[in-house]
């Protein structure tokens, strides 16, 4: 069953693209036609980019492996903060701080500070500062959260960005293309799709083209998840099944070492049983 059809990507108007004097050449094969001077986006072949981004996201999500979805601009914000943090994946929607790839470790330090504060906050010794001390400590925590709050349970670099507009977020689609992190992207028609591993030709200005897309991909990363949790729940089914196959091999190795151990006639006393057997005749 498809994900999405031509009618939902009409009326959610995925097709509107940028003035034609906007435009970047490199999006020729995705634009169906002009009108009024703005292209028109061909959505017979978004519904088939859209396919295959779902499936590429799924089977991600499948092995194990964190999405990181970046979406700074206004009308994108509060729809990846609720779609994407329903499915437990990180998400940026502040601005991008250079280096949060390319620059890791620095920022998981960032990350456990906020934890350490928040330890210190429960402990007696936050009881002991000073009112100047507890707004300063109060305010780093709030100013991390703010920027990192929703990446820090990524304790290692991701294994797929997903970009909502890849012209505004180029710094974090330079970032991933360095570290050879594959790119998912929403691209508009005055973007370059080249800069994208799986590209979306579609509206990224408008609040319910990104809905619709979004809801999408985060609908096959919840598929997913769903598929590799059902394969954890059947591995200790197995494992005990081949636990009772262990056990009945080696039952039988037991049965054949006593069987070897038990002792066997030799000639001589075939021999011994056969003289008194023919005294007795005697």
């Amino acid at each position: 069953m498809p994900r999405t059809n031509f009618d939902q990507l009409l009326e959610a108007g995925v097709h509107f693209g940028h003035l034609k004097r906007k435009w970047n050449p490199a999006m020729a094969p995705y634009v169906f036609m002009e009108r009024n001077g703005i292209h028109i986006i061909d959505l017979h072949k978004t519904a088939a980019k859209i396919e295959e981004a779902a499936d590429a996201l799924k089977q991600i999500a499948k092995s194990g492996r964190k999405i990181l979805f970046v979406a700074t601009k206004k009308q994108a914000k509060d729809i990846i903060a609720d779609k994407v943090g329903a499915i437990n994946m990180p998400y940026v929607t502040e601005r991008w701080s250079g280096g949060m790839l390319t620059n890791f470790p620095t920022v998981r330090k960032a990350v456990k500070k906020m934890g350490s504060i928040d330890k210190l906050m429960g402990d007696d010794a936050w009881n002991r500062l000073s009112k100047r001390e507890k707004l300063q400590i109060t305010r780093q925590r709030a100013k991390l959260e703010k920027t990192l709050g929703s990446i820090k349970d990524l304790n290692r670099l991701p294994a797929a960005m997903f970009v909502v507009d890849v012209m505004k977020e180029h710094i974090a689609v330079r970032e991933a293309q360095k570290l050879n992190i594959p790119v998912f992207g929403m691209v508009d028609t005055n973007s370059d799709p080249n800069k994208v591993d799986f590209v979306i030709p579609a509206n990224d200005d408008a609040s319910n083209s990104i809905e619709l897309i979004v809801d999408i991909m985060t609908q096959a990363i919840k598929e997913g998840l769903a598929e590799r949790k059902a394969e954890k729940d059947k591995e200790p089914q197995g494992d005990k099944k081949g636990g009772n196959k262990g056990e009945g091999r080696k039952a039988r190795a037991r049965k054949e070492d006593t069987a070897d151990k038990q002792p066997v006639a030799s000639s001589s006393d075939e021999a011994k049983a056969s003289d008194g057997e023919t005294k007795k005749e005697e």
